[in-house]
């Protein structure tokens, strides 16, 4: 199959192969010689063959096959895009040349969209009714009031937390119910010396 490239040509399309919109096509069918120059020139550099339909103003530079055709006009273009489309078929064996085409060529024709087209569909106004501004107000049934905290009071109005399935933590603040050692008592002397004075004067 053939892949189109529709609007701006980006440069280097055939010739770096970085980027992501990098090609290697066997053979490039441009419109217009001088709106695709670009693609033109570049094709020269890796040899791939050009087919271009040419007007009688046309440069031929760079270009294998020549096809004289009004590219002035977008019918006329349409029409050319078809008839090389149905060639190609039949050369292919697709189409018999004994049977008609049955595509017309009329998808082949750039279209541009019209104003309305283009204009969004602006969604009606609902203007409410006149009586709703003058209808009574709605007043409330009494039992079904009085009959909503029954309903309320059969579910609990707070979330109860599962069970934790981690160990209970111990109470560091709590003290011990029975002992404990008095830290502000007074701390007994203790002679860590010898058992008696000795006298070093003798």
């Amino acid at each position: 199959g053939a892949t189109a490239i529709a609007g701006r040509f980006t440069p280097g399309t055939f010739t770096n192969q970085i980027q992501a919109a990098f090609k290697e096509p066997r053979l490039l069918v441009v419109t217009d010689p001088c709106a695709d120059h670009q693609a033109i020139m570049e094709s020269s550099y890796v040899n791939i063959p050009v087919i271009s339909f040419c007007n009688t103003d046309s440069p031929t530079k760079y270009v294998d096959i020549a096809i004289p055709a009004n590219i002035k006009s977008i019918h006329s273009v349409g029409l050319m895009w078809w008839l090389l489309a149905r060639e190609v078929r039949r050369m292919r064996g697709d189409t018999p040349r004994t049977i008609d085409w049955d595509v017309m060529p009329d998808l082949y024709f750039f279209r541009e969209e019209t104003k309305e087209e283009e204009e969004v569909a602006e969604v009606p106004e609902v203007q409410p009714a006149q009586d709703t501004y003058n209808a009574a107000p709605v007043v409330a049934d009494p039992f079904a009031v009085a009959a909503e905290p029954l309903a309320a009071a059969a579910e609990p109005l707070t979330m109860i937390a599962p069970a934790s399935t981690f160990p209970a933590k111990e109470e560091w603040v709590a003290e011990p119910a029975t002992g404990g050692a008095d830290w502000g008592a007074e701390a007994t002397t203790t002679d860590w010396g010898a058992e008696g004075t000795v006298d070093w004067t003798t």
